[in-house]
């Protein structure tokens, strides 16, 4: 594709974009004459960026930066428009089918608003939706459900997606108190394998009391990332106090031994929990 100077000129002089600029734009940036970097990427090259522009746009939504949000958003359409572009090069689709596609799904699994089915809560629409989008997917059982659970996902959400749904099959504990018990037994049976040194066994053990924990958060109605992260983040301000009440000290952390970090770890958590 040679661009003419003309289009060129468009583009970058444009007073307002909109998506058709955007598409036409990375079309430029993958031509012929366009950005070498651009040219040579994959989908498998650019997978990771789409990770992290995901990760950056919901940590937008955390910090409810209306800005933030706004750049980011942007970052993940870029993404989408950049895997369109490579498909659309192989004649395979265009982004009007990845948004044909969309909006035929969107109709169907919304009977209650475009059809005549009843949902009068939000309770009624996700069940509509779940019982609609295992017939799309020709799931037949439950076992097809949760291999439909998407593999990529964090390992924490992964397992509770899981957890979620062989629990609609009726494979579940009946309360919080239930999969809380399986905590300690895992937790004893990860002590047994740490005593016999099996590396492979103690990798095993340590996964069942992690899913342990996750079945026993869905039972409590918490999600096991946001609490995990939330636990990573308090870590993170108590290991910041900790090295300020040392350095107050005239002391490098690296130069005292556990025990003494140990006493200024529990002065970090006292004046965190006064605050």
């Amino acid at each position: 594709m040679r661009t003419s100077e003309e289009t060129l000129a468009a583009l970058r002089d444009c007073p307002h974009y909109g998506i058709s600029e955007l598409l036409q734009i990375m079309q430029v940036l993958r031509s012929e004459n366009g950005c070498p970097w651009d040219k040579e990427q994959t989908h498998a090259s650019i997978r990771q960026d789409f990770l992290e522009e995901c990760y950056e746009a919901v940590e937008a939504i955390d910090m409810n930066s209306v800005p933030m949000m706004r750049e980011e958003l942007g970052d993940v359409l870029l993404q989408v428009v950049f895997h369109c572009q490579i498909e659309t090069e192989a004649s395979h689709f265009t982004f009007d089918d990845i948004c044909d596609e969309l909006c035929r799904k969107l109709v169907i699994r919304h009977p209650h608003v475009f059809g005549e089915v009843k949902a009068d809560t939000s309770d009624e629409v996700l069940k509509n939706w779940d019982a609609i989008k295992q017939e799309t997917k020709q799931q037949e059982t439950a076992t097809d459900t949760l291999e439909g659970v998407c593999k990529a996902l964090p390992a924490l959400m992964y397992a509770q997606k899981l957890g979620k749904r062989a629990g609609r099959a009726g494979m579940d504990w009946r309360s919080a108190e239930d999969a809380f018990r399986y905590i300690r037994l895992e937790t004893d049976e990860l002590e047994q394998a740490m005593q016999q040194g099996d590396a492979a066994q103690i990798e095993d053990e340590l996964g069942d009391l992690l899913f342990s924990c996750v079945n026993t958060a869905r039972h409590l109605h918490i999600d096991a990332e946001t609490a995990l992260r939330g636990a990573a983040q308090k870590f993170l301000k108590r290991f910041a106090e900790t090295e300020r009440l040392v350095a107050a000290d005239g002391h490098e952390m690296s130069e005292l031994p556990i025990e003494t970090l140990d006493t200024y770890w529990a002065k970090a958590k006292q004046k965190q929990s006064a605050t």
